[in-house]
């Protein structure tokens, strides 16, 4: 679970202003940490599988949020996802 230290940096580093909390991008970023986290927990924990049902709902909702993100402003798409190295 993300501390409320990482996920302030995470807002601070990807916010499009100061009071920004809520945008595509934050959220994306947000999840993609939750992701990760759980990609390590599921590598020490294989049989995992009541968890893995939310680690695919997660999965998802980053997809969806990429998704309007990427058809409403492609350039700051192209960017997200250069910084989170989420693709090759």
């Amino acid at each position: 679970m993300l501390d409320r230290e990482s996920k302030a940096e995470i807002v601070r580093k990807f916010a499009r202003n100061e009071k920004d909390v809520g945008s595509p991008e934050v959220q994306v970023a947000i999840l993609t940490e939750r992701i990760r986290q759980l990609t390590q927990h599921f590598s020490r924990h294989p049989k995992d599988t009541n968890s893995k049902r939310g680690f695919m709902i997660l999965i998802g909702k980053r997809r969806k949020l990429l998704a309007y993100l990427r058809k409403k402003n492609y350039e700051r798409y192209r960017s997200l996802i250069a910084e989170l190295r989420l693709r090759k």
